[in-house]
């Protein structure tokens, strides 16, 4: 069996994991989050971890997979997950009005976008941008879509890029 679906997930205090016949549904303080669970594949809970069994050979795979994202789900319903994006550019802008977020990124208008639900944006300063949940996932695919307004170029590094992103910087044209 493979090595990750063997590793058992603790549960800590607070974290409720409710195991139906078809889904899997984590409960915390950050919020609950849910999963449809493929046949075949067993959820077993005894004293505090959870521990995954595949019935066949070929779901074994399948089971390191679900283990990991229900990992990822015990672990943003207690602790959250955040990324940061850093604006780098002379007049690049970042401003939370109400639920929207502005981007002053250069173009002719500024560029609003709305977080959607589960997700908070913050912005701590004019060019740093916090954005959080309790699904990985989603958090990762919002910094992305922001990202992708602007996404920085190789030549000045200019543009919206992760905080432990390094921008490998190309030479100018030389005439």
């Amino acid at each position: 069996m493979s090595r990750v679906a063997k590793k058992p997930i603790a549960l800590p205090k607070g974290v409720e994991f409710n195991i139906q016949s078809e889904s899997v549904s984590v409960k915390g303080p950050k919020g609950t989050l849910a999963i449809c669970k493929p046949a075949g594949i067993e959820v077993n809970i005894e004293d505090g971890n959870a521990q995954l069994v595949a019935s066949e050979e070929s779901l074994i795979p399948m089971t390191g997979t679900l283990r990991a994202i229900l990992a990822n789900m015990v672990h943003g319903v207690s602790h959250g997950f955040e990324r940061k994006l850093d604006l780098v550019g002379v007049g690049y802008r970042a401003s939370m009005q109400g639920k929207d977020l502005n981007l002053s990124l250069g173009y002719s208008h500024p560029v609003v976008f709305q977080a959607p639900e589960g997700i908070t944006i913050a912005t701590p300063s004019q060019t740093e941008i916090l954005i959080s949940g309790a699904d990985k996932q989603r958090v990762g695919e919002v910094a992305a879509k922001i990202r992708g307004f602007r996404p920085p170029e190789p030549y000045k590094g200019k543009g919206v890029k992760y905080s432990d992103e390094t921008i490998i910087r190309k030479e100018a044209k030389k005439a």
